[in-house]
Formats: C-alpha cells, sequence, structure tokens
C-alpha cells in the first residue's frame, strides 16, 4: 500500500493551499487518516486528523479554523483545506494511515513521501 500527497507550494501569507493525500493498496476504511508536518529541525507534529468513531476530528492548537480535513471514501483521497496561511506553517505535509485495529498480519502505519508547503511573509 501506499499514500500520494499532492498540492504543496508557494503561497503568500493570508493564501490558501489544498493537499489531496491519495491512498491505495489497503482497505481505506480500516485506517485512521491524518495530516503531520515537520519543519527544518522540529519534530513531526500533527495537523489533523480522524480519530475515534464516525467522523470525530481532531487538530493542533495552532491550526484549529483555519485547517480542515476532509475525505472521499469512495475516491480513497483525504484532504487538507489551508487557509489563512502564515510562514510558520512552512513546513513538509506528510499523509498518515494508522490502522484502527492492529495487526500481527498486515502493515500497521503508512507515510506519504511529504509535499512542501511554503508560505511567504
Amino acid at each position: 500500500g501506499q499514500l500520494v500527497e499532492t498540492g504543496g507550494g508557494l503561497v503568500q501569507y493570508g493564501g490558501s493551499l489544498r493537499l489531496s493525500c491519495a491512498a491505495s493498496g489497503f482497505t481505506f476504511s480500516d485506517y485512521y487518516l491524518s495530516w503531520y508536518r515537520q519543519g527544518p529541525g522540529n519534530e513531526r507534529e500533527l495537523v489533523a486528523g480522524y480519530t475515534g468513531t464516525g467522523d470525530m476530528t481532531r487538530y493542533a492548537d495552532s491550526t484549529k479554523g483555519r485547517f480542515t480535513i476532509s475525505r472521499d471514501d469512495a475516491k480513497n483521497m483525504v484532504y487538507l483545506q489551508m487557509n489563512s496561511l502564515k510562514p510558520e506553517d512552512t513546513s513538509v505535509y506528510y499523509c498518515k494511515a494508522e490502522k484502527k485495529v492492529w495487526s500481527i498480519r498486515l502493515q500497521n502505519v503508512y507515510w506519504g513521501q511529504g509535499t512542501q508547503v511554503t508560505v511567504s511573509a
């Protein structure tokens, strides 16, 4: 299985971007989907993700009200709409899929290769 992110790029302060993550090779509905980011010299941190049952979501305090995660189960896609972008949002953004019920037979965590988002001041 794999995850492939697209949609990164250079945007000005206050602008918007929409990241997409295409999943393949595993049962999409069996996994929690989330977005992480990692800036230079920083640890990878959660940006937004699905958790619990149904469409429960959680967000980092720094992205609440500005970022929105969504998914299209029919297309095996997860999205991150980013509005009111700030220079401190500059990072490589990663898509992650984590199995809801871990298995010893299947891969439990997938990461995408990342997509660069750069916000200019």
